[in-house]
């Protein structure tokens, strides 16, 4: 959520950074509320010291034998311009807040404008694979090795399902497994989260209530009873940057470093297109995830981090794939900056999103009130929440299949990752 004093500060810059997301927004009503609502706050306040010095004179005239008819009349209609003063100011600050929550995070200024057109290629890591061979694309290689089951997959769930099978569990496993072993190495505290979160974890973390719909709601009367409603988790992270809400953090304990293993649930679904085909989109699918909430003066250095993280994932795979830095539009509602990892899938000619890492800056912390107490003065501050995916399995194991392929239909399996696997090195 974005700071109102800022909005209020230089309107004109708020808007100009909104637009480069492609967020056209006035603030003329919004301030007007906010001017509003700041008057109504000095004239209630006015009313309240009037009614207790008004409230002090009681005994005075009392013990003076004096009536205090009419100074309980003038308390009672103090009383009355109080109420009608917090009732508006209620009802001005839920405007304010409604007009709020609905704003996207604000880009950080080194971001170009536009959507995908506009992202940028940083690095490009190894060389695409070359084969002596006609290669095979992923659905066929995972099929005829048995290791995904989509038909049945289907049969169970419907279309956007999947079932791992024999070998192919087990290597969807040993990645997982090395990603979390990777993840306790650098220092990252290990989390399994609740799958179902309340609806406050998507306001918190700024996917509600723009992308509500987004997500899979396990109770009824959703949009009608939110306190009450619960929903499946769409990523790890949607827990993560919740897990303090409300509480102030001592500053000595920053950063604070999370990763979580999570299916993920999401309503997006596969298509038809080629490059949608098999396990490239579906409705879940299994993903580590790393949070860290950071000191502001330390954001990027933690951004810097997570990025490296992520990528050194790739490098020790040995797989081809390319890091990008994504224009504001592109980035999510909720996002200062991101950049995306994106691995090489041969058959398609395209490289394919395994992970976004980004930082929200202080817009998720203000959602959910999440501060730490500065040190030196001793003041509640909003700290900075950031994430990245470490990794998502349903395109890593495609890149994998496709770029480690043989002639013969086999598929080397990745050194790091044999010893998860009971140190085989070749799937026939």
């Amino acid at each position: 959520m974005l700071d109102i004093r800022s909005i209020a500060e230089d309107p004109q810059k708020i808007s100009a950074a909104l637009a480069k997301k492609g967020c056209v927004v006035d603030f003329t009503e919004l301030l007007s509320w906010d001017a509003e609502r700041r008057k109504t706050i000095q004239e209630v306040e006015t009313f309240k010291a009037e009614k207790n010095k008004v409230s002090a004179e009681i005994p005075k005239l009392k013990k003076e034998g004096k009536p205090v008819d009419g100074i309980f009349a003038e308390m009672k209609e103090l009383g009355n311009k109080i109420a009608e003063g917090d009732g508006k100011q209620a009802e001005l600050e839920k405007k304010i807040f409604d007009f709020l929550c609905r704003l996207p995070n604000i880009p950080d200024d080194d971001l170009l404008p536009g959507e995908k057109e506009n992202n940028q290629v940083v690095k490009v890591f190894g060389e695409k694979p070359t084969f002596d061979f006609e290669a095979k694309n992923h659905v066929d290689l995972c099929t005829s090795l048995g290791l995904i089951d989509y038909e049945r997959g289907v049969k169970l769930s419907g279309n956007g399902y999947w079932i791992y099978r024999g070998k192919g569990a087990q290597l969807e496993w040993a990645l997982l497994n090395f990603f979390v072993s990777e993840h306790l190495k650098d220092g990252y505290e290990m989390i399994l989260p609740p799958h179902q979160l309340g609806y406050n974890c998507g306001f918190g973390a700024g996917q509600f209530p723009k992308f509500a719909d987004e997500v899979y709601w396990l109770d009824a009367n959703a949009d009608d009873e939110k306190d009450k409603c619960r929903f499946m988790l769409p990523t790890a992270e949607t827990a993560l940057v919740n897990m303090y809400a409300g509480e102030i953090i001592d500053e000595s304990k920053l950063p604070m470093k999370f990763f979580a293993y999570t299916p993920c649930y999401r309503k997006e679904a596969g298509s038809a297109r080629a490059e949608e085909r098999g396990m490239i989109r579906g409705h879940q699918f299994n993903k580590v995830e790393m949070v860290q909430y950071a000191h502001p003066e330390k954001s990027k250095e933690a951004f810097e981090e997570l990025v490296r993280k992520a990528c050194s994932l790739l490098e020790k795979l040995g797989l081809h794939f390319r890091l990008s830095k994504l224009a504001a539009g592109d980035c999510s509602a909720s996002m200062a900056r991101t950049y995306d990892i994106e691995v090489w899938i041969p058959s398609m000619g395209i490289y394919k999103e395994v992970s976004s890492v980004s930082n929200a800056n202080d817009y998720q912390a203000r959602r959910n009130n999440t501060r730490y107490r500065d040190s030196k003065t001793g003041r509640p501050q909003f700290l900075h929440t950031l994430n990245g995916s470490g990794l998502a399995t349903s395109r890593v194991l495609p890149a994998i299949v496709e770029q480690y392929q043989n002639a013969d239909g086999s598929v080397t399996v990745p050194e790091v990752l044999r010893p998860f696997l009971g140190g085989l090195e070749v799937i026939k």
